[in-house]
């Protein structure tokens, strides 16, 4: 954290009175807000519309928050020290390269605010999470949507062409809603021939649920103009605890966080993010559970004739054949809630992958929906 005048606390004061009109907005907000019932989901109701992981925080974690909390009563400010310290460890960073958030959509939106403009466009795929397209229209920032491509991967050729005047050009890898992946190679190709002065917001929410996708970190180490997002929030089963990290070089972090940036973590969440990096076998195992359950219900759509978009993450998107937004009513009437869809898709909609008796009850409930 910077050291604080008069002078720099004032100018923080007035990013953060600024920043206070744009509210910073998460999946669960999304989801809820799409949800056919305004109530909370009863009791027993199978909850697959956030992106949630349903495994919740690893054993580790959980001990260190049952550990952490005698201390709550004080700030612990080396707790970020200790989380960001472990974490340049490992990914091979330098620890002035990375700052905690409270989860990764705070950093997402501040990042937005900073380098896009009346002047310089946001650049985004479409579909994808909605956040930085929110951010750049409250911000007046012309906001630029570019088809996936025939693979769902974002275009990143037509994503160029479209804006030379692009500031920000963002990349979910793999994507949200779709699970798909962009190859590193495209990334680079975007950071290589991007407009002068703008960064590639690339957001690694889900890449922790597969191997095949290879990290934007790699980028950040060579000074380039990169933000890399990373949040505990999905394979850490986390997302309650509200953490993350963002990544990049210590001028590009200046710029975003000096917008309202100066947040401070729970000391429950900062263990628990510490004590997840620590474990082995923590991303491991829950890949692989993650990957068994969603291909269980892949090889179901198969044998149903159902059509969907093959993920590598915890999430995929599958055709209704009609409004996404009748089937989401219909089956939340028998308590199955599943996710939103998106203008460009309007007849498909988002499912989480749950637990395997959750997606059984999915199955169940998706099969009566669509014969009547």
């Amino acid at each position: 954290m910077p050291r604080f005048s008069r002078r720099s606390f004032l100018q923080f004061s007035a990013a953060a009175s600024a920043v206070a009109a744009f509210p910073v907005f998460t999946e669960a907000m999304l989801a809820q807000s799409a949800r056919p019932r305004r109530e909370a989901p009863p009791p027993g109701a199978v909850v697959i519309d956030s992106n949630e992981n349903p495994l919740g925080p690893s054993k580790s974690a959980c001990d260190a928050m049952s550990a952490i909390l005698p201390r709550g009563g004080r700030y612990a400010m080396n707790l970020t020290d200790d989380l960001i310290s472990t974490f340049a460890q490992m990914e091979g960073l330098k620890p002035d390269s990375i700052r905690a958030t409270v989860g990764s959509t705070p950093a997402l939106s501040l990042a937005v605010l900073a380098f896009t403009s009346q002047q310089k466009s946001y650049v985004t795929a479409d579909p994808t999470f909605e956040i930085g397209m929110m951010m750049a229209d409250r911000n007046a920032a012309r906001v630029v949507k570019i088809p996936l491509t025939r693979t769902y991967a974002h275009d990143v050729r037509a994503m160029l062409a479209a804006a030379p005047d692009g500031g920000v050009f963002y990349v979910c890898n793999p994507n949200n809603p779709t699970g798909t992946l962009t190859p590193l190679s495209d990334i680079e190709y975007l950071v290589a021939n991007k407009p002068k002065d703008s960064v590639v917001l690339v957001d690694e929410a889900y890449i922790h649920f597969t191997e095949k996708a290879q990290s934007a970190l790699e980028f950040v180490k060579a000074g380039k103009d990169v933000v890399v997002l990373r949040t505990f929030s999905k394979v850490y089963g986390m997302a309650g605890l509200r953490c993350g990290l963002v990544i990049a070089r210590p001028d590009l972090l200046s710029k975003i966080l000096e917008r309202g940036g100066f947040n401070f973590n729970p000391v429950t969440a900062m263990v628990a993010a510490t004590a997840s990096l620590k474990d082995p076998q923590l991303v491991g195992e829950r890949r692989r559970i993650n990957t068994s359950v969603r291909q269980q219900t892949f090889d179901w759509l198969d044998q149903n004739g159902f059509t969907y978009i093959p993920s590598e993450a915890n999430c995929f998107m599958i055709d209704t054949k009609r409004p996404g937004r009748q089937v989401q009513e219909a089956m939340a009437k028998d308590n199955v809630f599943i996710g939103r869809s998106w203008p460009v898709m309007p007849t498909w909609v988002r499912i989480t992958v749950g637990t395997q008796e959750e997606m059984e009850r999915f199955q169940t409930t998706y099969q009566k929906v669509m014969k009547a």
